[in-house]
């Protein structure tokens, strides 16, 4: 058999000829194809990347409020901590000052008069236990004669005239008065001069 030759104008030629031209078409049409879908995947890939650096920096922000708020909380039971503690020390050391004012008047008592020397030593020490307890807890006793009177602190009982003080001095202290930090466990009773 021989071979067939195509001729020109047959069915077989023009399919023959079509095919190699609508290839190159197709070749075209795919390489602007790419081009547009790498253009609208670049698109979306930089609406997905603002995307999620809105809801990261939205994620910061309420980090940033949530560490701020519990910084916050802390701080502020810490203060009340603090507080409790000033008002519990307070409240306790408020019904033992009757025993302290007790043990110092005792031994005011003693000043000048013939006590027998045992009595009076035990006193001095029950005096000096009270002190360093009240020590201990940071109580502190204010009020000495010749302090300006404060009406913060001293609970003024009456006033003299005297011409040794300054003005607006205490002239003779009651009571003392006594304190743990900056809160009044007791007011000072006392007498002021020159007011």
């Amino acid at each position: 058999m021989a071979e067939e030759k195509k001729v020109p104008g047959t069915e077989e030629a023009a399919e023959a000829e079509k095919e190699p031209v609508k290839e190159p078409e197709k070749e075209k049409k795919s390489e602007k194809k790419p081009k547009t879908e790498k253009k609208a995947k670049a698109d979306k890939k930089s609406a997905e990347a603002e995307k999620l650096k809105e809801e990261v920096k939205a994620e910061k922000d309420k980090y940033i409020r949530l560490y701020a708020e519990y910084d916050n909380y802390r701080k502020r039971t810490s203060a009340e901590k603090l507080q409790i503690y000033d008002d519990a020390t307070a409240r306790a050391i408020k019904e033992i000052l009757p025993m302290t004012d007790s043990v110092a008047q005792a031994l005011a008592q003693f000043d000048g008069k013939e006590v027998p020397e045992e009595f009076k030593k035990g006193i001095e020490l029950i005096a000096q236990q009270l002190k360093s307890s009240l020590d201990k807890l940071n109580v502190e006793a204010f009020c000495e004669v010749g302090d300006t009177f404060d009406p913060e602190l001293h609970n003024a009982v009456s006033m003299i005239e005297d011409e040794n003080l300054p003005t607006n001095s205490v002239a003779a202290v009651y009571q003392k008065g006594y304190k743990v930090g900056d809160k009044i466990i007791r007011h000072a009773m006392v007498v002021v001069a020159n007011a």
